[in-house]
């Protein structure tokens, strides 16, 4: 991709270490951002003119700042009638809001309430598909295993050949390490495309209503990177230093992730091909399948049960989490990466609860940069399915996002390691997480309320209002 006159000395008002230096002395919701050179003339608006066009007055939530980042949306509202406890607080999982939201459906929309509703469906979108994380932890310098064929399963040897090629696609392993630090900058939308629930299924077809936006990443070795993304005004930050995975959101602040340090699952959609390679380093080989036209071989990891446990906390277990590639066996290149991850939620002596959360990212238009291919566009689907031990009780929703790469760059001047210093608002408590009494509390919260109020909007009738 050539490069834009100008860009470095743009680039230094996009350098992380200057949002941190600020956010490190005033509020992080109100700290400069370098996402402002990412405004493409979208005003923050509290118009009629929703996200997804969902009318639905939601209460103002208030909860604590949660000790875990969920990468994806990992379970339901834990206190759904908006006091931010404990999951044994409800006697049933949605009773508090499910009541309300019924007593606020009988009232005319407002414009406040439009406004509301807007700003919870970009919590949701942001929150399930701003920054999720790898299954597991890798790091780009770690070398590819040796191809063998003796004493080697034919499905982990068939990986090893698959991933050769593809490193040599991808512009070759020396060219690759030569890289110590990248930069990406691209355009994306996001909306959420349709709403089931066990009795209707409502279709978002008014794609004009997308939001649009921007993001910029910053990757630096071994195992360091930033992003921050701007949508419909709304700001999210993550980033890992190496020992400790963070992100800050304008309604929940700066929280860590709990277990191991991993990738940014951004990273994997066709801008890091090493640290791609390496996540797919103990894959196994499935066989082949035509995915848009193009005959793929699969890899397949599955996250070992010792990484599950480390990432699981309270009443919130992680079953699985299982990522699939698809390499082309025309270019050897990646174009289509899948994973799936289900989680269960128990309460003090209520109903079990699963969440499922289904991200399928297509990779397209790659090209060339510096002789290292990346993929300039894509597109992911990602769907929520929620299910529980009652019948006729499960929902679905589909969100979707498009993206392209307006700028890439390696090697960039004056990348530092103050670049990637959390932020100072951080509460880690014992190491990545907090006190003992903030466990067992989910930031899921305002994601989750905002999911099960479209929910609610639908069953009530009011969701297609706006469509």
């Amino acid at each position: 991709m050539e490069k834009k006159q100008g860009f470095f000395s743009a680039l230094r008002g996009l350098s992380p270490s200057r949002s941190r230096a600020r956010s490190r002395s005033v509020s992080p919701a109100r700290s400069s951002s370098p996402m402002k050179a990412l405004s493409w003339g979208k005003k923050n608006s509290t118009t009629a003119a929703g996200a997804g066009g969902y009318c639905l007055s939601q209460p103002e939530l208030s909860i604590g700042r949660s000790g875990s980042l969920r990468p994806v949306m990992e379970g339901p509202d834990q206190d759904e009638g908006g006091g931010g406890g404990n999951v044994g607080d409800s006697k049933r999982l949605g009773s508090g809001l499910g009541h309300w939201v019924k007593g606020q459906l009988s009232r005319a929309p407002s414009v406040a309430a439009t406004a509301v509703c807007r700003r919870n469906d970009l919590r949701l979108l942001l929150g399930v598909m701003g920054a999720p994380l790898a299954p597991i932890h890798v790091s780009s310098s770690d070398p590819l295993p040796h191809l063998s064929i003796k004493n080697t399963p034919i499905e982990t040897s068939s990986a090893q050949y698959i991933l050769q090629q593809y490193t040599a696609a991808s512009g070759g392993q020396k060219l690759q390490s030569s890289v110590k630090n990248a930069y990406a900058m691209g355009k994306l939308k996001m909306i959420t495309s349709e709403l089931e629930t066990a009795t209707r299924t409502v279709r978002n077809r008014n794609p004009s209503k997308a939001e649009s936006g921007g993001f910029v990443l910053w990757q630096m070795d071994p195992d360091m990177w930033y992003v921050e993304l701007s949508v419909g005004g709304n700001k999210v930050r993550a980033g890992c230093n190496g020992k400790l995975v963070w992100r800050h959101t304008p309604w929940l602040g700066s929280h860590s992730a709990k277990g191991p340090v991993r990738p940014l699952r951004r990273g994997l959609q066709g801008l890091d091909p090493r640290t791609t390679a390496a996540m797919f380093a103990e894959a196994k080989c499935l066989g082949e399948k035509n995915v848009n036209g193009e005959d793929c071989f699969i890899l397949k990891l599955c996250t070992d049960p010792e990484t599950l446990k480390a990432r699981s906390e309270g009443p919130a277990e992680i079953i699985r989490h299982v990522l699939s590639g698809y390499f082309s066996q025309k270019t050897g290149l990646l174009v289509h990466i899948e994973d799936s991850h289900l989680t269960r939620i128990q309460s003090n002596g209520g109903d079990t609860v699963f969440w499922e959360t289904t991200y399928n990212s297509s990779l397209d238009d790659y090209r060339q940069v510096e002789g290292i291919m990346i993929a300039h566009s894509g597109h992911s689907v990602v769907t929520l399915f929620r299910f529980g031990e009652e019948a006729m009780s499960h929902t679905r929703t589909k969100m979707e996002e498009s993206w392209t790469i307006e700028e890439v760059a390696f090697n960039v001047p004056g990348l530092s390691l103050d670049c990637f210093i959390p932020p100072a608002d951080l509460k880690t408590g014992s190491g990545t997480e907090y006190p003992q009494e903030e466990r067992g509390k989910s930031n899921a919260v305002v994601l989750s309320a905002a999911h099960r109020a479209k929910v609610a909007a639908l069953e009530n009738g009011s969701f297609e209002a706006n469509r």
